[in-house]
């Protein structure tokens, strides 16, 4: 039997990343699936890794476990993200450390081990998630921070994807508007409905399809796909 290929998952516990270990297991990959607080899988070709991806170590620690238990990393996403929105001269130091480091330092270290590992093996994906508010600032959501990281994402998404495009690793990103996820209370579902064009919110389903596609579309790198329901359009 030929090892299926392993998909990586940060923020798999919940929301948006809990789906996409759902979607990849029905593609027929393997999952490595993280998240700081994660419980272990009945199926056998899921391999939980619990640890903060924020803190030293762990994010390589997240690649070593998953060639331990399926022996190569094909895909990357990086799903786990924080967003904390106030007024800019609100934010803390303690605030900055929390976004920059889930949100950078989570993508730097387990991103750099990936690619390691994709090189040596001769091609491979990485997908980050940003945000729709880095093209499309929204006076009624301050979101320095999360323009701040989550740029850094997007154009690092354009960087990598170009320093190893005759290496067989692809690059992109989904930019996604507000997705319907417990991150949400329902009290808010209506003013955050307001925010895009389509009257709506996202669905996790909306994000997974993306991510999918990008998985199938081997002519696609450097691609910042927006799935915002016309947020960066304009309103």
């Amino acid at each position: 039997m030929s090892t299926p290929k392993v998909a990586v998952i940060t923020g798999a516990s919940q929301g948006i990343g809990a789906a996409l270990v759902t979607a990849y297991r029905k593609l027929g990959y393997a999952v490595v699936a993280n998240s700081r607080s994660i419980a272990d899988s009945d199926d056998p070709m899921v391999r939980a890794v619990a640890g903060d991806i924020a803190v030293p170590g762990v994010g390589a620690r997240v690649i070593e476990q998953g060639l331990e238990a399926f022996g190569r990393i094909d895909t990357l996403v990086n799903n786990a993200g924080v967003f904390v929105a106030k007024p800019f001269t609100d934010y803390t130091d303690e605030d900055y450390d929390l976004v920059t480091g889930i949100n950078l330092r989570g993508f730097f270290e387990i991103s750099q081990r990936a690619i390691e590992v994709m090189l040596s093996q001769g091609g491979g994906h990485v997908v980050n998630i940003t945000t729709s508010l880095v093209d499309h600032a929204n006076s009624k959501v301050p979101s320095a921070l999360a323009s701040l990281t989550k740029g850094g994402l997007n154009a690092v998404t354009r960087s990598l994807a170009t320093e190893y495009a005759t290496r067989g690793i692809r690059v992109n990103a989904v930019a996604p508007g507000v997705i319907r996820t417990p991150m949400h209370p329902a009290e808010t579902h209506e003013f955050l409905a307001g925010l895009h064009p389509v009257g709506r919110m996202g669905e996790i389903g909306d994000i997974v399809d993306a991510i999918v596609y990008l998985e199938h579309a081997p002519f696609v790198t450097g691609e910042i796909l927006h799935v915002d329901g016309g947020q960066s359009a304009g309103h």
